[in-house]
């Protein structure tokens, strides 16, 4: 081999070497910046985690009526939830069961409700706070409205429920006093009253027992008629004809507002002044209407929500009463009866349908 041909091969494999060395170090850098890559994803995986979704709460609507009758209430009740920053789907799930006027089925989809898990159980009346107790002692229960909650037993008291119970009251009894008080102020001539209510309803009974003190302060005599279910309401309606009563007040029950249709025509058919427990029967034609604003509590409801998905007991939590009456007059209905509603009870009302 020639000189210049060595001098070549050693300027080659130079060449070579320094192309490994490169190669080589271009390796370690990779691998490097791969081992670094690693390591940050390992200690970023906790932080993602951490940023993971809150599970959704789980709320029970345990209702006596049908999707319709209860509409105003719970659309009041979701209302003031979007307002807390719960939005249904997203950071709230809401499952809901109707009784669709049959207080039997409540104790079943109360129980149903239980086995589900939920956080919370929002019910209303005698009947779903009954049966709500009844499906869970430790599953909290709010109560959007009812009656005498401490009667049956179902809180100790108003200002300390104890319990899994807390919510807000309607003070029925003193309602249905009213009520008839109203209804004598408008129609001074009314003097035997028919009064249908819902014997198995705790808050039905404690209304007419208040009545009856009204009614003999009013000189008025009272018929009770008993309806625990649909059929008894021709049964009913007979008995009041037969007494030939001048006037009707149906009280609050969840059976009753499902067949308000039936109850607002046998009125009119006979031309009776009649008195409502639930704001439902004026939009369906009744004449009058004394009560709290039910859309008003069942947004309300919503606040005892926030505050036991944050960590609040239920039974630490006092029991509200409303904060607003209403009375409301369908002077339509009052004009197609040939009724006259007296101007001073006009000027009273909160609401008159023209």
């Amino acid at each position: 081999m020639t000189t210049a041909a060595a001098v070549s091969d050693v300027l080659v494999s130079a060449e070579s070497a320094v192309v490994g060395r490169r190669i080589f170090e271009g390796a370690k850098k990779l691998t490097r910046a791969a081992l670094v890559g690693l390591g940050v994803m390992i200690l970023s995986a906790p932080v993602v985690a951490a940023q993971s979704p809150v599970k959704a709460a789980r709320i029970g609507v345990l209702a006596g009526g049908t999707a319709s009758t209860q509409a105003v209430g719970l659309e009041a009740f979701r209302q003031g939830l979007n307002e807390l920053g719960y939005v249904e789907g997203r950071n709230i799930v809401i499952e809901y069961r109707y009784a669709e006027g049959k207080p039997e089925r409540l104790p079943a989809l109360a129980a149903e409700l239980a086995r589900l898990k939920i956080d919370l159980i929002l019910t209303a009346g005698d009947h779903g706070v009954r049966a709500a107790k009844q499906a869970s002692q430790t599953i909290p229960i709010v109560a959007a409205l009812a009656g005498d909650m401490v009667g049956p037993g179902y809180v100790a008291s108003l200002a300390r429920p104890g319990g899994n119970i807390t919510g807000l009251t309607t003070l029925q009894s003193e309602l249905s006093a009213k009520r008839l008080e109203l209804l004598k102020t408008a129609f001074p001539k009314v003097s035997r009253v028919a009064i249908l209510g819902n014997p198995n309803n705790a808050d039905n009974v404690a209304g007419f027992k208040e009545s009856e003190v009204a009614a003999r302060a009013l000189r008025i005599q009272l018929l009770p008629l008993d309806v625990r279910r649909a059929d008894d309401l021709e049964g009913a309606f007979l008995a009041a004809l037969r007494a030939r009563v001048d006037a009707l007040i149906a009280i609050g029950d969840a059976l009753l507002l499902s067949y308000r249709a039936r109850i607002i025509d046998f009125a009119a058919k006979n031309r009776l002044p009649a008195m409502y427990g639930s704001e439902d029967y004026m939009d369906a034609g009744g004449l009058m209407f004394y009560g709290p604003n039910v859309a008003d509590m069942y947004r309300r409801a919503a606040t005892y929500v926030d505050k036991i998905l944050k960590g609040a007991k239920p039974g630490d939590l006092p029991i509200e009463q409303p904060t607003k009456y209403e009375l409301v007059i369908n002077l339509k209905t009052a004009r197609a009866l040939g009724l006259t509603i007296p101007q001073s009870m006009l000027l009273r009302a909160d609401r008159v349908i023209e």
